[in-house]
């Protein structure tokens, strides 16, 4: 297993500022918009890669997105990533938000599902059904609300590994 390190500095410099600042700057609080639909900015500095596959542990992976959570629950985006083998990648998706989970206020569990675009020649057969660099993609996810407008969730991707993700609501 390898930890792949993207460049820092802005990642925690946006911790810093959802943690410990107001957030006014930053967003308005979900919580405050009622029924309301917000906006998600995600940021992934972070992947942890499962396996001995040398050639998986190449370059550092980032990414970073934006979603549209629904009041229902429901949520849809896209992310722009560099994938482990350095090709410029995306994921555009849909997916369910369960919020409370176990009882427990800020636990929260969501899935995502939809079309994976960029793992290419000679990187095609990393990711299953793969076509011409397109493949379905699911990732399933476990995460923390820290405060109305900062969360942080670990993504399973598949067998390949577990993606570290920041994120940031606003309207």
């Amino acid at each position: 297993m390898r930890l792949c390190r993207p460049a820092l500095r802005p990642f925690l410099l946006l911790v810093l500022a959802a943690v410990f600042g107001n957030g006014a700057a930053l967003a308005q609080a979900p919580a405050a918009l009622g029924d309301a639909d917000y906006w998600r900015l995600v940021v992934s500095p972070y992947t942890l890669h499962f396996g001995a596959d040398e050639d998986n542990d190449r370059e550092a992976v980032y990414g970073i997105g934006l979603e549209r959570q629904r009041a229902d629950d429901w949520f849809w985006g896209g992310t722009y990533f560099s994938n482990s083998f350095g090709q410029p990648s995306g994921f555009v998706y849909v997916g369910q938000r369960y919020g409370n989970l176990f009882a427990v206020e800020q636990l929260f569990a969501k899935w995502s599902a939809g079309i994976l675009y960029g793992y290419k020649e000679p990187y095609e057969d990393k990711v299953p059904l793969n076509y011409n660099g397109w493949s379905p993609g699911l990732v399933l996810a476990l995460g923390w609300q820290f405060t109305r407008q900062f969360s942080m969730q670990a993504n399973l991707l598949g067998g390949a590994g577990l993606m570290l993700q920041m994120s940031i609501d606003f309207r």
